[in-house]
């Protein structure tokens, strides 16, 4: 039977790096992304760019690529009174927890994605989510998305396979993770044209990439391509 995948591709570092993953593995990999109100915005832009280029570059991966979905989650926005989708201050709250939160992003994103993946008869939805490096989001663990595969099944009555390639990795070994899939072509992809930058900055190009330079994902990419650069120079 032929695999076919759905990648939730938002236009990131992260989603940029499981959607060359799926290339390498699956025949037919289709992606979906999410306009919900997010100040960085500017990342659907980047998916347009990342996935023609992916095209030009990866002739291979290019005969696997198929459909794009872009769904308007504008709602998930309106109910957000967060600094993801608000014009305010990134802090960390009394649980814990950073203002960038967004209650529910990830449940909802995986329950679309696996309405059109039924419909597009794929059963196996792909995402960059992260417990070793990452802000403490709850949607974004292991147990979260394993107990939302079993719901999803079973919901939809069909198997519905939840593949996180960037569970357990740091962000180095997720540079380190692109450069094993596709090179130093795919490494220059993801640092010129993806966006990880919470504040939306895509003016200003550091040697990691675009961004504000002191968000907490701007930290994140920073101190992983660092490490990883210098891995490489050892």
């Amino acid at each position: 039977m032929e695999r076919k995948a759905l990648v939730l591709f938002s236009g990131g570092q992260d989603s940029a790096t499981c959607l060359a993953w799926a290339l390498e593995r699956y025949e037919h990999v289709e992606t979906i992304g999410f306009h919900y109100g997010q100040r960085h915005a500017v990342e659907l832009d980047c998916r347009k760019v990342v996935l023609a280029r992916l095209k030009e570059q990866f002739p291979a991966w290019a005969a696997r690529l198929g459909a794009d979905h872009m769904l308007d989650l504008a709602l998930l926005g309106q109910i957000s009174d967060t600094a993801l989708t608000q014009d305010r201050e990134i802090e960390f709250k009394e649980s814990g927890l950073p203002s960038t939160f967004v209650p529910g992003r990830n449940l909802l994103f995986f329950t679309f994605a696996s309405a059109i993946a039924y419909r597009r008869g794929l059963t196996t939805l792909i995402g960059g989510m992260c417990e070793t490096d990452y802000s403490g989001y709850p949607d974004c663990r292991d147990n979260t998305l394993k107990a939302l595969q079993v719901a999803m099944s079973l919901g939809l009555d069909a198997p519905m396979v939840v593949e996180t390639p960037l569970m357990w990795l740091t962000k180095e070994q997720t540079w380190r993770l692109a450069e094993q899939l596709g090179g130093s072509a795919l490494i220059e992809l993801i640092r010129t044209e993806t966006h990880t930058c919470y504040l939306g900055d895509h003016t200003r190009l550091h040697r990691w990439g675009y961004g504000c330079g002191h968000c907490p994902a701007c930290e994140l990419r920073r101190t992983g391509y660092e490490a990883f650069t210098k891995s490489e120079a050892a």
